[in-house]
C-alpha cells in the first residue's frame, strides 16, 4: 500500500510540476521529453538579424541544450586542452548577459571523440537546483544563484564506468529522484540520486554496451515510468525505486532516444516500434513496426497523433503516430545531430551540423521549409523552447530567437 501511494504522489507530482513548467525547457527534449511543448506558445517562424534577440559568448564546448527557469538560461560547458575544467553558466533571459558561472575541475576520464565533447548531455531542474552531469561523470547540484549543494565524482565510486568515446546520456527529473543513465562496455548502470543530497537512492547493472540515449518519462496505469533504453532494448522501471516493470527485449538504438506519448512510446528499434506496456508486466504490446522507418542521430518528435524524423540522408519523414505509416517525406539541408523541437503553432525548428536553421511549415499536405537562417558555427545540440523564445547554441556562442520588442 505505501509503495503505490508512493507511486501515486510522485505521478501527481510530477504532473503538477509539468503543468507548471509547460512554457519552459527543464530537460533534454523539452517538458514532455519527446521534442513539443504544448500549450499556448507561439515562436517565430522566421530565424534571421532581426529575429535575433541577443547572443552570448561561451567559454568552452558543449553539445547540451540550454534549460530556461523562469528569467534564467543555463548551460553547461567544459574547457581546456583536456576539457578537465567544467562550467555552469546562467545567462539573463532579458539580455544574455552572464549573472554568474561555477567552475570544477573533473574527477573522472576525459577522453572523448572529437566530434563530441565533455559537456554533452544536457542540464536538468526540478525548477529551485540545476543538475549537470558531464561525460567524465562528474555529477553537480547547484541552486539558481550557483550556491554548490553537492557533487558526486561518480568515477570515484564506479572506476570502470566511461569509454573511449564520451558518455553524452542526459539526466532526468522524475518526482523526487534524478535518474542518469552511465552506460558503458565495463562497468554500466543507471542510478537514482536524492535531489538534496546526491546520496544513491537505488543503482541497477545494465547492459555492458556503450550507449548514449537519455532516460524517458511516460505514462502507465495513471503513474509516471521511467523508460531506459540500450541496445537490447527498453526497460520500464519505478523511478523511486529503480524496479523493474516491464521490458523490451528485441533490440534498440544506442543513439537515437524514444519519444513517449501518453502511455505509448515510439522506440528506434528494427526501424521503428511502437509499443504499450502492460501494467502487469513482462513483454510490452507491439503496436506496430514500420522497418523502413529508421532515425539517424536525431531523435524523433511527436505532435499529437504525428511522428516525425530525419534518416542519414536528411530526408525528414511524418509518419501517423497510430499506425507508423508515412504521411510525406521532404529533404532537407543536413546532416543533423540535434534533435527537431516544435510547439503549436504548426512548424518545426531544425539546425544542421553546419549551423544553417531550419523552419519547417507542417500545415499543408507536405511539409516546406519557410525560412533557413545560417549561424555560421557547428551546431550539434538540440534547440529550446521557452515563454515564445527558441535557443539554440554552439561551442562558442548561445543565441536566443524571438518576435521583436514593439
Amino acid at each position: 500500500m505505501n509503495q503505490l501511494l508512493n507511486s501515486t504522489t510522485i505521478g501527481i507530482i510530477w504532473i503538477l510540476a509539468s503543468a507548471a513548467a509547460s512554457a519552459e525547457w527543464h530537460r533534454f527534449r523539452g517538458p514532455e521529453g519527446n521534442g513539443y511543448v504544448p500549450g499556448n506558445v507561439e515562436l517565430v517562424t522566421e530565424l534571421g538579424e532581426k529575429t535575433t534577440a541577443w547572443t552570448a559568448a561561451l567559454p568552452g564546448r558543449g553539445l547540451g541544450s540550454a534549460i530556461i527557469v523562469g528569467d534564467k538560461v543555463f548551460v553547461s560547458a567544459a574547457s581546456g586542452p583536456q576539457q578537465d575544467k567544467l562550467l555552469i553558466l546562467c545567462f539573463s533571459d532579458r539580455d544574455g548577459s552572464e549573472l554568474w558561472r561555477r567552475s570544477f575541475w573533473a574527477t573522472g576520464r576525459t577522453m572523448c571523440h572529437k566530434k563530441t565533447c565533455v559537456a554533452a548531455p544536457t542540464p536538468t531542474t526540478d525548477g529551485k537546483h540545476v543538475y549537470v552531469l558531464w561525460s567524465s561523470n562528474d555529477l553537480v547540484a547547484v541552486d539558481l544563484e550557483g550556491n554548490l549543494k553537492w557533487m558526486r565524482g561518480l568515477t570515484l565510486d564506479y572506476p570502470n564506468a566511461s569509454n573511449s568515446l564520451g558518455m553524452s546520456s542526459s539526466p532526468i527529473v522524475a518526482g523526487n529522484t534524478l535518474i542518469a543513465q552511465v552506460e558503458n562496455d565495463s562497468e554500466s548502470f543507471a542510478a537514482g540520486f536524492d535531489l538534496l543530497t546526491g546520496v544513491n537512492r537505488w543503482k541497477i547493472d545494465r547492459p555492458k554496451m556503450a550507449n548514449w540515449t537519455s532516460p524517458i518519462t511516460m505514462q502507465m496505469d495513471g503513474k509516471v515510468i521511467v523508460a531506459l533504453q540500450s541496445g537490447k532494448g527498453v526497460m520500464g522501471i519505478s523511478p523511486s525505486t529503480g524496479s523493474e516493470l516491464w521490458n523490451f527485449s528485441s533490440g534498440a538504438s544506442t543513439i537515437p532516444s524514444g519519444a513517449a506519448a501518453g502511455d505509448t512510446l515510439i522506440v528506434p528499434s528494427r526501424g521503428m516500434t511502437a509499443l504499450k506496456p502492460n501494467p502487469l508486466g513482462g513483454e510490452p504490446v507491439s503496436l506496430w513496426n514500420q522497418k523502413t522507418q529508421k532515425p539517424a542521430t536525431a531523435s524523433p518528435l511527436i505532435i499529437e497523433d504525428q511522428i516525425y524524423f530525419t534518416n542519414s540522408a536528411g530526408v525528414l519523414t511524418a509518419a501517423d503516430r497510430k499506425t507508423g505509416k508515412r504521411l510525406w517525406r521532404i529533404r532537407m539541408k543536413g546532416p543533423f545531430s540535434g534533435s527537431p523541437v516544435a510547439c503549436q503553432n504548426g512548424h518545426l525548428y531544425f539546425f544542421n551540423e553546419e549551423g544553417l536553421g531550419q523552419v519547417v511549415d507542417i500545415s499543408g499536405e507536405t511539409g516546406e521549409v519557410v525560412s533557413e537562417f545560417a549561424l555560421g558555427e557547428t551546431i550539434l545540440a538540440t534547440p529550446s523552447i521557452s515563454q515564445d523564445s527558441l535557443y539554440i547554441r554552439s561551442d562558442q556562442t548561445l543565441w536566443k530567437f524571438s518576435a521583436p520588442k514593439q
